[in-house]
Parts: structure tokens; sequence; C-alpha cells
């Protein structure tokens, strides 16, 4: 049943990838342009560090899948891409290793393929502590996910219905564990008061998972024969929207969910995450051109990175955040219904600038 659910969840992402796509909240987020801001491209770096955790890019391959033969296969595909690229990888959820210890191998295959690389390893916020390190011990993992996706239990046939005891389990973990530790959504968001709770609760890193990307409540609903959960559909914040939520909380921040191009990625630095993730589209571009076909959108995504780095005067993915920013639309009235000030994204190098006069200090 589980192996099955699995291969159900990979088919039902893709039908959503190929399906009509709703608002994208990334959207409402634009560069202001600076003609003269241009930096040459030998003085860009694509180094991010955050948590004590330091990769060679902010881009990253978030959890998708394993558990059956159909998903070992494409763990093993996304390790090799990571890989050739240097890009960051995270595994699917690792409770069907738990559940089944025979499936081991379409995990560790994340290793196996990628030795040298950093890999996640994810698990839910019901695993018990000896679970934990066994799958951190399985895979080698450079780090933890723990994923909270209340919305997706919800509208799954045989979903958990009790989530009280989350915070004292992840809790829990993350003291027992000698990794960083990411709390990481499903697609549905973190709000403020949610990564102020998980701070307190002992978590390295927070991955806001936003709406806009793969939907788990849709996927599990489309599961149901009558589809009954529907009005779950399009639950909960988009990345963006998070990010502005979560300003100034004192925790790393990662994004994902909605993820598009690289200007998406750009736009979410901007915002604050150390690192963006993706695995719909690169899921998507996998079963359909393969392996090579991966490792060229990954390197043609750096590569434009880079670019628009380049180009808005940014030596590194955290200079990003000085770059000014508008916020319009849907995501401007989310930000004034939060209480969250939107003006001051948008003078941020005259701020800069204000304050070197003043210093007398230069760049």
């Amino acid at each position: 049943m589980s192996a099955q659910r699995k291969d159900d969840h990979v088919r039902l992402a893709i039908e959503q990838q190929d399906g009509p796509r709703g608002v994208n909240q990334f959207d409402e987020v634009t560069f202001v342009h600076h003609a003269l801001a241009g930096i040459d491209r030998q003085d860009v770096s694509l180094a991010t560090a955050f948590a004590g955790v330091s990769w060679p890019v902010p881009i990253y391959i978030n959890a998708m899948t394993g558990g059956s033969a159909k998903t070992g296969i494409i763990n093993r595909d996304l390790a090799i891409a990571a890989r050739e690229t240097g890009v960051p990888i995270a595994s699917g959820s690792m409770n069907a290793y738990f559940k089944d210890p025979s499936c081991a191998d379409t995990f560790s295959v994340l290793r196996k393929e990628n030795p040298d690389g950093f890999v996640i390893a994810n698990v839910n916020a019901n695993a018990t502590v000896d679970n934990v390190w066994r799958a951190i011990e399985l895979i080698r993992a450079d780090a933890l996910q723990i994923h909270v996706n209340t919305a997706q239990e919800t509208a799954m046939p045989e979903g958990d219905r009790e989530f009280s005891h989350w915070p004292g389990q992840i809790e829990k973990i993350a003291s027992a564990v000698d990794v960083p530790v990411i709390l990481k959504e499903v697609g549905n968001g973190l709000s403020r008061q949610t990564v102020l709770a998980v701070k307190d609760l002992g978590v390295s890193v927070a991955d806001v998972s936003g709406r806009g990307g793969t939907d788990f409540a849709r996927i599990e609903n489309g599961r149901r024969e009558l589809g009954e959960y529907a009005f779950l559909h399009g639950w909960g914040q988009s990345a963006p929207a998070c990010l502005l939520d979560a300003q100034g909380v004192d925790l790393p921040l990662l994004a994902s969910g909605g993820v598009r191009n690289p200007l998406d990625v750009a736009r979410a630095l901007a915002l604050g995450a150390k690192g963006v993730g993706a695995s719909g589209g690169f899921l998507r571009t996998l079963l359909d051109g393969g392996v090579d076909a991966l490792i060229g959108q990954l390197t043609t995504w750096l590569d434009q990175l880079a670019a628009l780095q380049t180009m808005l005067g940014a030596r590194t993915p955290a200079d990003l955040t000085r770059c000014d920013l508008l916020i319009q639309g849907s995501l401007r009235s989310f930000c004034a219904e939060r209480g969250i000030e939107t003006g001051p994204l948008a003078r941020r190098t005259s701020s800069a600038e204000a304050h070197r006069e003043t210093t007398g200090s230069t760049r």
C-alpha cells in the first residue's frame, strides 16, 4: 500500500505540473532596476551559509520521493544530477523505510550516487528518535528535515488526525540529533507565529515551503473516490508571503513552493531566504528528458542566477537583500492585513547610501 501511494504521489504531482496553474505571488515581487548597479561576473559567488552549513550554491532539490521501485529510480537520477551540479538534495519522507526496511535502497541510493554531496534526510513529526537516527545513518545525512503537513494529513484518507503532540516531538528530535534540523512545511507555508514557535523548539532552520507549487492536499484528495476535500486545494500562504511575514525573526529561512525559474530564486533570496528549493518542475524535467536534461536545467539555473546577481550588483546571494523590491497585488494586501511595512523594501539602496554618507564608510 505504501509503495503504491508513493507512485500515486508522483503521478498526481506530474498531473499538477501539466495542468493550469493559479496565481503565483512571486510575480508580485519586482526588482527596481538601477541601470548602473551592475558588477563584473568574475566577482559573483553563489555560495551561501547558514546555521553552520555552507553550500556552494543557494539552489537545492527539495524533498520528493522514495519507498517504491519506481521512486528509487527517480531518487537515483536526482542524486546523479545533484552530484554533477553540486546542488544539495533532500530525500522524500522516509516513513516508508520505517514501515518496510526492504525499501531502504530507494533512499540510500541518494548517498550511493552522491557520496560527497550535501544530502538531507526527511521524516515526519511523528518519527521516534530511534527512527530518526536510522534515517540519518542510512543516507549519512548532513541535515534533517522534519516535515509538518496538517492539510495533507487531513485530506489523506488514511492520514493522521492527532497533531497536538507534534511540537513536543519536534523538540525531542531536535535535541537528540547532531546535525542541523530543518522544519519544513509541504506546500502550505509557515506563518510568523510558527517560525517563532519552532525557533523555541530548538530547530536550526525553517523551510517556509509555501503555496503555489505541488499541492499535497490536492494530491491526497485525488486519491479519494469522491474528492470531497477539494475545498482544501490551495490552502495556506505563498513562500513570498511567508518570507515577508517572518522578517526580523532570528532564524535562518529556506524558501520553496512555487519556484519556477532563476528569477523566482533571486526574488526569494532578496526576501531573506538563505537557499531556495524546487521539486515539481525538476521532476517534470527528469521524467520528460532524463538525468541529462535535469543536469542541463540545474546548470542553466545556476548560470542565470549568477547573471541576475551580476546585473543587480549582488556579489553574493545574501547581497540580494540589499536590492530594492516592489511588493504589489494580493501580496501587498496580505502584508497590509498582517501589519507588514513594504515601503522600506523599495528604498533599501537609498537607506544604504544615506548610511554610508552619514558614517563615511564605503562598500
